[in-house]
């Protein structure tokens, strides 16, 4: 009847249900788009028949449908607030391509579901949650809780997260191992001035300066604690190096296209130290003093997970070449066991480029 508001369950889900069946690419198509201008022109429409009746269709089509097909209802329902949280949920759960416009924008991801992304979901899925827009307190903590280099980094820098002091304090801490928290940690709305001095202790120079323009803190004192740390850090290896030698062999392999990412495995292999780091700074055009100082830093692996992230090593190889790399150093880079976890976690999902950059600008902050 023409004064009923409400559109039979029958009359709207059977051709949808007809299209869902079809295996034809046209059909597909045909259905995505019919289903999301149903719902957005009639969602208050729908009676609750018709409406378990569309979410039925929603989910037959995301079980069997091709990934781009997928990505395009992903983009279009990512902040419709019709669409049925079941749908939302397993589009999070997609393929990250798919899940990255539901994750950051969708208002039916409530924190228990957005929790469950940080807790069984892949490493860009976590990486996802702590820079989407707003994220609660409960969210934050877990986000924290999962320890992840490259989730704490994104989150640190996410402006509107709800970053309460104990949980700010956290990332403080963090930061005295992980360098990349140091900028967006300095720049961050929610960051104090208590805080703030703690960070002053762990960061490079222009952190540093940027932290006295911003707070009211006192320069002289922290100083003073800075060198006092300094003065309680254990001697290193006396070590000075590759020889101008073993430099010259890896210029020569480098010039016959001889040089390759494996070369790094076999020189620790014999012990030689030197030609790995002249190898690795060649391999990643870096300057071979950082390389030789992320070998010998007594307490982060990540810096030398870095490098070799950026010139191709695998995730799973690095823990071989850190021990190997320990046994010639006399245990450096340091950090023990949580050293080394870290040092593996730093193969975040990303590219040579980006880590080879992040590489950069954690060296230039020791």
């Amino acid at each position: 009847m023409g004064g009923d508001r409400h559109v039979n369950s029958e009359a709207v889900a059977e051709p949808l249900l007809t299209l869902a069946r079809s295996r034809d690419p046209f059909d597909r198509e045909q259905l995505l788009s019919r289903l999301v201008e149903l719902c957005e022109s009639r969602s208050g429409d729908l009676d609750p028949a018709a409406a378990r009746e569309v979410e039925a269709v929603f989910l037959a089509l995301v079980g069997d449908a091709e990934r781009d097909i997928r990505a395009r209802l992903a983009e279009r329902i990512a902040r419709a607030e019709w669409a049925p949280p079941q749908l939302i949920e397993l589009l999070a759960r997609d393929d990250i391509e798919v899940a990255r416009p539901v994750i950051a924008a969708s208002p039916l991801l409530k924190d228990e579901a957005l929790i469950r992304l940080i807790t069984e979901a892949t490493l860009a899925h976590r990486v996802e949650v702590a820079q989407r827009p707003r994220i609660s307190e409960p969210v934050v903590r877990a986000a924290i809780d999962c320890d992840e280099p490259a989730v704490l980094t994104a989150l640190a820098g996410n402006p509107t997260a709800e970053i309460t002091p104990p949980c700010m304090l956290r990332l403080v801490e963090r930061a005295k191992t992980l360098a990349a928290l140091g900028a967006p940690l300095t720049a961050h709305p929610r960051m104090n001035a208590e805080l703030a001095q703690s960070l002053y202790l762990w960061v490079g120079q222009a952190l540093r300066s940027a932290i006295i323009a911003r707070f009211d803190v006192d320069v002289a004192a922290l100083d003073a604690a800075i060198a006092a740390t300094l003065s309680e850090v254990p001697p290193r290896p006396n070590r000075q190096g590759p020889t101008a030698g073993e430099i010259r062999l890896i210029e020569k392999l480098a010039g016959a296209d001889q040089l390759k990412p494996g070369y790094l495995v076999g020189a620790l292999k014999d012990h030689h130290l030197g030609r790995f780091e002249a190898a690795l700074a060649k391999l990643g055009g870096f300057r071979l003093e950082d390389i030789h100082r992320a070998v010998i830093h007594p307490g982060r692996p990540e810096l030398m997970a870095l490098a070799c992230a950026s010139v191709g090593i695998d995730r799973g190889a690095f823990p071989t070449i850190l021990e190997m790399v320990r046994q010639c150093t006399d245990g450096l880079p340091g950090g023990g066991a949580e050293g080394a976890r870290r040092g593996t976690a730093a193969f975040g999902p990303f590219t040579p480029d980006i880590a080879a950059s992040a590489f950069r600008q954690a060296i230039a902050s020791v």
